[in-house]
């Protein structure tokens, strides 16, 4: 569990996705169980033990390390726990700051920020059309002081983004006028890559 000074910073929480991914990874599993069964009518019991295996198993797997995927924020230190790996970065002493923009069927904006040894990767908002999910107030806020304690001018400008895309949400702002939305606005419009990084010039000018 967090502690009290421990910011997540997952833009879906765990506890909202554990219920459906449980869900599916019983559906693979029971899928499995009934495709081995199937095949030991008609295989040795060896072959159909490893049909049901290859039919179930590798969904549960990924299942599971998903739902282990964690971002924390503790001061200006960002923790990243993905599936295979685990590492942190000190925001205060990062030398890359990058805003990007990925291109699906649900958009996705993501903070990368890199110390010269790790890197992690934050995801902002996500966005379908004219509806989406963006960061809680209190993770965007915290994400926003720990780039203040940079002396890095990319920090700097995220900062500002950061601040502009809070004042834009405590009056409610329609999504076009959200900083966070006009950079995927921006990446879509120009018709780059599936995956496009902002200029420093461009993600200055999301803020008013």
């Amino acid at each position: 569990m967090a502690s009290a000074d421990t910011i997540p910073l997952n833009l879906l929480s765990p506890a909202q996705i554990a219920p459906r991914l449980l869900r599916t990874a019983a559906l693979f599993a029971l899928g499995g169980v009934v495709a081995g069964f199937v095949a030991y009518l008609f295989v040795p019991a060896m072959i159909a033990i490893i049909i049901g295996l290859v039919v179930g198993l590798p969904v549960v797997i990924v299942i599971l390390l998903t739902l282990r995927a964690r971002i924390m924020l503790s001061g200006t230190v960002i923790h990243e726990r993905r599936a295979f790996f685990s590492h942190k970065v000190d925001v205060a002493e990062a030398v890359t700051v990058e805003l990007s923009v990925r291109a699906a069927r649900v958009n996705l904006v993501i903070l990368r920020i890199g110390d010269g040894r790790n890197f992690v990767t934050i995801p902002l908002a996500m966005y379908l059309d004219d509806a989406g999910r963006e960061l809680p107030v209190r993770a965007l806020r915290g994400v926003a002081d720990a780039l203040d304690a940079s002396e890095l001018v990319p920090a700097a400008a995220m900062a500002s983004v950061l601040v502009q895309q809070l004042r834009a949400e405590a009056r409610d702002a329609v999504l076009g006028e959200r900083p966070l939305y006009r950079a995927m606005r921006l990446a879509l419009d120009a018709a780059r890559s599936s995956e496009t990084t902002l200029t420093d010039a461009e993600v200055a000018g999301l803020v008013d």
